[in-house]
């Protein structure tokens, strides 16, 4: 039994739920770490029911008129960490750890992922989508590019732009005045983020830490 479905139970007034002529509602799946959208499928009364047992996301099938457990094949299940409901009560949305990180069937981390026939990954938040270009760059260098130079730079670099922007955001409170202090607190993030990737470490995992500690 998932230890949380109590305070899932009563998160979800079950009894409440408005679905539609054919027993359905329309659960939107997201990451509950950086907000992205990873899928949209539908629930009835019954694969609710058993979502907030077991702690897993499980769905109706329109095509196959059968219930379907998500990851049971592929193994890329989704652990429940919230479920909400509309101001309506005919939508649920549900908070997840992604395990494996993949949520489309297509190999895709979101099912939201194609826009005019490109794929493009759907927006999280911005610290996430700025990681991810930073990244992009760590893999794909180019000359021109500012982060991509402090690639090249190694630790020594990168580490010194870390100190600089402390003393820097330190100096901007001191002078209390809120433009520069959103601009060098940004600049700090930012430089913070290339050393993290350097060394590998996803930004997700220090939203992990938060969250620990949030608690």
């Amino acid at each position: 039994m998932f230890s949380e479905s109590h305070s899932l139970r009563n998160a979800i007034p079950t009894d409440k739920i408005r679905y539609d002529e054919k027993g359905l509602v329309p659960a939107i799946v997201q990451d509950y770490l950086d907000g992205t959208v990873l899928m949209m499928a539908w629930m009835n009364s019954e694969s609710l029911q058993k979502t907030l047992e077991t702690g897993e996301t499980w769905f109706w099938s329109r095509s196959r008129q059968e219930f379907w457990h998500k990851g049971a094949t592929s193994g890329h299940t989704q652990k429940i960490k919230s479920i909400r409901y509309d101001c309506d009560s005919d939508a649920i949305l549900v908070s997840v750890e992604q395990i494996g990180d993949i949520a489309c069937h297509t190999g895709e981390r979101s099912c939201f992922h194609q826009v005019d026939g490109n794929i493009i990954p759907p927006p999280a938040d911005t610290l996430s989508q700025v990681f991810q270009v930073i990244c992009d760059r760590r893999d794909n260098p180019n000359e021109s590019s500012y982060t991509c130079k402090l690639f090249a730079g190694g630790d020594n670099k990168i580490l010194k732009k870390i100190g600089e922007e402390g003393a820097e955001v330190v100096m901007a409170f001191k002078d209390d005045n809120a433009e520069e202090i959103a601009g060098e607190v940004a600049d700090l993030f930012y430089h913070t983020m290339v050393a993290l990737a350097h060394h590998k470490v996803d930004i997700k995992d220090v939203y992990r830490k938060l969250q620990e500690r949030r608690r």
